[in-house]
C-alpha cells in the first residue's frame, strides 16, 4: 500500500509512470495539465481554489483521496488475479434420468478433450463449467473450485470471471481498430505497457492465423479465422481468466497445436469441444458425452500418442490440398503423392 509519507518523496511524473491509471483521478475532477516535475503536495497547493470548490475538496482532501484511490486501484488488481489451481465435475445425471456417477478432478495446465456425436451434450458441459453449476442446472451437475463450493458472488461476478469462452461463432461488430480493440480491453484491466501489449497480442495472433493482419485492420475486416486468432492471443495473453472453454475450432484456419500450447504456456485449464481426432488426441483426458451425461473419461495412452504424429500428417496433407485449390490449383499426381 501507498503511504502518505510517500507521496512527499515523488515526484507527479514517477507516480504517473509506476501507476498508469493515476491521470484518470485527475481527469475526473477537470484537471488535465499535470506537471510532472512536482510533487503531488507542491501540485495540490497551486490548484486554482474555485477548481477545488467545484469537485468539494481542499488540497489536503485530494490528496487524501488520490491515496485512496491508488490504494483502491491496486486492492483491486491483486484481487482480480483468479487463483484457481483446479475444478471437480461431480457427475448429476443424464437426458434420461440416469445417474453420471462421477467426480472428476481437473488441473491447471491440462488440456481435456471432450467428444461425442452432435446432440450429445458436450456444449451443456461447457455452460455448466462456465455458470459453476450447483446442481440448479438440467443435468444436476455441481462444479467445485479447488475443491470447494464456489462463493456466490464469485460465481456471478463479471469483472473477475473464471472463465473465458472461444466460440465457434465470433463477429465482431464494433467499428474499431484491432489496435484500439486490445488497447481498451488492456485499459480496463489495468495493464502496464499497453503498447507492448497490442504488438505481442497482434504477433501472436498472426503466427496462429493462416493469413496475416495488422493491428490497423478493422475488426470487421477479419475473417473468421483471423477472429478466432486474435481472441485466443487476446485470451492467453491479457485475459485473466485460469479457464478456456473451447468450442470447436478445427474448422477455423489457425494452428491448433500453436494455439494449444500458447494457452498451456499461460498456465490455463483448456477443454475443448471437438470433432477433430487430431485435437481429442491433443488433450491428457477424454471424455466421452452420450445421451447428455459423461459415459466415459480416457486418459491419454503411450500407444494413442504414437498415432498422432500420422494424424497430424494427414491433417497437414488436407491443409495443404485446401490451400492449393484455394489459390486456383487443381489436383494431379504431384498433389496427391507429395
Amino acid at each position: 500500500m501507498l503511504a502518505k509519507e510517500d507521496l512527499a518523496s515523488f515526484k507527479l511524473g514517477e507516480l504517473l509512470a509506476q501507476y498508469n491509471y493515476a491521470r484518470d483521478f485527475f481527469i475526473s475532477i477537470g484537471i488535465n495539465d499535470i506537471d510532472s516535475n512536482r510533487s503531488l503536495k507542491d501540485f495540490a497547493g497551486d490548484i486554482k481554489q474555485e477548481l477545488l470548490e467545484d469537485a468539494g475538496l481542499n488540497g489536503e482532501q485530494l490528496i487524501a483521496n488520490f491515496l485512496a484511490f491508488i490504494n483502491k486501484m491496486e486492492t483491486l488488481k491483486r484481487s482480480s488475479r483468479n487463483i484457481v489451481e483446479s475444478i471437480t465435475i461431480i457427475g448429476g445425471n443424464d437426458k434420461f434420468g440416469q445417474e453420471e456417477n462421477i467426480k472428476l478432478e481437473l488441473k491447471v495446465g491440462e488440456v481435456i478433450s471432450i467428444v461425442g456425436p452432435t446432440g450429445s451434450g458436450k456444449s451443456r458441459l461447457l455452460a455448466d463449467i462456465e455458470c459453476l453449476a450447483q446442481r440448479d442446472t438440467p443435468t444436476n451437475r455441481q462444479i467445485l473450485l479447488n475443491g470447494e463450493i464456489p462463493d456466490m458472488n464469485r460465481r456471478f461476478s463479471i469483472e473477475n470471471k473464471l472463465v473465458a469462452q472461444l466460440s465457434q461463432n465470433m463477429n465482431f461488430v464494433m467499428d474499431l481498430s484491432v489496435k484500439d480493440f486490445i488497447k481498451l480491453h488492456a485499459e480496463s484491466r489495468m495493464i502496464d505497457h499497453v503498447e507492448r501489449i497490442v504488438q505481442e497480442i497482434v504477433k501472436c495472433a498472426n503466427e496462429l492465423a493462416g493469413e496475416k493482419f495488422t493491428q490497423d485492420t478493422p475488426l470487421t475486416q477479419l475473417s473468421g479465422g483471423q477472429s478466432r486468432a486474435l481472441m485466443i492471443a487476446d485470451t492467453a495473453l491479457l485475459s485473466l481468466s485460469p479457464i478456456v472453454l473451447i468450442d470447436e475450432i478445427e474448422n477455423a484456419g489457425i494452428d491448433r497445436k500453436k494455439a494449444i500450447e500458447l494457452l498451456l504456456k499461460e498456465e490455463k485449464l483448456v477443454l475443448i469441444s471437438t470433432h477433430d481426432p487430431v485435437l481429442a488426441l491433443m488433450g491428457d483426458k477424454r471424455l466421452v458425452i452420450k445421451n447428455g451425461g459423461i459415459h466415459k473419461v480416457i486418459v491419454l495412452s503411450e500407444q494413442e500418442k504414437q498415432y498422432i504424429d500420422v494424424l497430424e500428417k494427414i491433417d497437414k496433407k488436407m491443409l495443404q490440398i485446401r490451400s492449393h485449390l484455394r489459390n486456383g490449383g487443381v489436383i494431379d499426381e504431384s498433389i496427391t503423392s507429395g
